[in-house]
This record gives structure tokens, sequence and C-alpha cells, in this order.
């Protein structure tokens, strides 16, 4: 006699049970990230001084040089101004220090701890680092945001959709810039001491990033193998996005290729951390 269906829906529970520890475990490195940095409060408040500072800069430089220019590779000034104004208001979310992190925990002797944790490795670190983005957001970001759209003509996205686009890219220009950062950050294991790398690696996203100048007014070459990097889909996608020059199925392929950079980076950080774990040296004690 067949027996009565009793027990599909357990099976069906068990993904819906794991996938919620995932979500919990890792929110618990989120939550610690976020009060870890709560000790860096001054940092913060300093910090909205030091991006005033940046764009009163840049302000400046670029009110010279449009002063015989009207439109410059199809930026007029107001636009520009926002790019640049904008542009640093989101670099306060989306950076990071999981590389730095990395070769502390490698010369301190400390690594040992994380290795023994039953988690991925890279996950836990970009956890952590977005718990620190949500600290950012409410005491560095926002108070920037303020601060500049009061004293500079910065402009508003150009539609609600565009803003609502702009939120998304940002976020995975989070998730592109964590992504490199550990990948840098595991040659610590091998290195020990990669300090010239973080610097190389700090003034290259700066640059190619398009936080500093937009893709637009690099050499067309040098335009073309931007292209296949992924550096400009952290500042220079989502401001474009932003600006309302991205529309549609350009738009749409723009955040489709974010999404693929955050994958490729990640699995290419996974891959360096089973390298760089194959052959370890503990420093420190």
């Amino acid at each position: 006699m067949p027996q009565p269906e009793t027990a599909r829906p357990v099976s069906g529970a068990a993904p819906s049970q794991s996938l919620w520890k995932f979500a919990r475990l890792y929110f618990e490195f989120a939550r610690v990230g976020f009060v870890n940095t709560l000790a860096y409060r001054l940092r913060y408040y300093t910090g909205i001084v030091t991006y005033f500072i940046y764009v009163s800069v840049y302000y400046f430089i670029w009110k010279a040089i449009y002063a015989h220019s009207v439109s410059i590779e199809g930026f007029d000034f107001a636009h520009l101004l926002t790019y640049i104004g904008v542009g640093w208001i989101i670099r306060s979310l989306y950076f990071n220090n999981i590389d730095q992190d990395l070769a502390y925990q490698v010369i301190e002797g400390r690594l040992a701890m994380d290795l023994i944790k039953p988690v991925n490795i890279q996950f836990m670190y970009v956890a952590r680092a977005a718990g620190e983005a949500v600290f950012r957001l409410a005491l560095l970001t926002i108070p920037t945001a303020i601060v500049l759209f009061l004293v500079y003509p910065l402009r508003l996205p150009s539609s609600v959709v565009d803003g609502a686009a702009f939120f998304v890219s940002v976020g995975f220009s989070f998730l592109i810039v964590a992504a490199i950062n550990f990948a840098v950050g595991t040659f610590a294991l091998r290195l020990q001491s990669i300090l010239g790398l973080l610097r190389a690696k700090f003034f290259f996203l700066e640059l190619f990033s398009g936080l500093l100048l937009p893709m637009t007014f690099f050499p067309k070459v040098v335009q073309k193998i931007l292209d296949l990097m992924p550096f400009q889909y952290i500042s220079y996608i989502p401001m474009l996005i932003y600006l309302g020059k991205l529309h549609g199925s350009d738009l749409l392929r723009a955040m489709a290729i974010q999404v693929f950079w955050v994958t490729v980076l990640m699995a290419i950080g996974d891959g360096l951390w089973r390298w760089s774990t194959g052959k370890l040296i503990i420093q420190g004690g």
C-alpha cells in the first residue's frame, strides 16, 4: 500500500535553513565590522573636512579650465562639478581596507585565527567591509553629501530611475573594490610585506576608476585598454548613470558587466587565496 507523501516539505526546508544560517553567519561578521569601526569615529569627522577640501581643490582647477571652454568631451562645467563631487561622495562608501587588514594580519601573526574558522575567508572579509560601509554611510557619506550639496551647485540624479540604478551600481562598485582588495591582500601571505603593492594599487584605482577624470578625457588607445578592465566600473560608470548619460540597453549592459566583474574578481580572489595558503608562513606570535 503506498505511503502518503508527508516527507517532501522537509527536503525542501533544508536548503532554506542552510541559506538562513549562511546569511546569519555573515551578517554577524558585518555587525562586527560595524562595531569595530566605532573606535575610529574621529577619523570620519575629519574625513568630512578632507573630502570637502578635495572637491574644493578640483572645483577651482576646473573652474579655471572651463573659463575658456563651454564643454569638454561632452561635459559642461556643471556636469563635471557634479561628476567630481558625487564621485568623491560615493568613494567614501565603496572604499575599504581589506588588503591592508590582510597584510597586518600576516605581519602580526593573527591570520592563524582566521584560518581555523569554518567560513569562507573572502566572504568574511567582504562582510566585515560591508559593516564598515554602513557605518561610513551614516557618519561620512551622508554628512559629506549634505555639506557638498549645500556649498556647491551639484545636480541631483537626472530621474528617479537613474537615481535608483545609480545606488544599485554603487553597491556593485563596493563589491568590485572589495574583490580587488582581497585579491591584492592575498599576496601578503607569500610576500609578507606588500606596502609598495598597496601604494601602487591605490594610485592605480584612483586614476583609472574614473574618480579623478572621466574616461573620455583619456587618449583613445588608453580608453580601449581600460574597456577590458574592471576599473571604470567602480566610479565612472555609476557617475554616467547618475548624470543620465546611460539609458535603456546601455544602462542594463553596463550593470550586467559590473555583475560579471564582481563574479570574475571574486573567483580570482578565491583562487589566489588557495594558491597563497598552499605555502604559508605566519609571522609574529
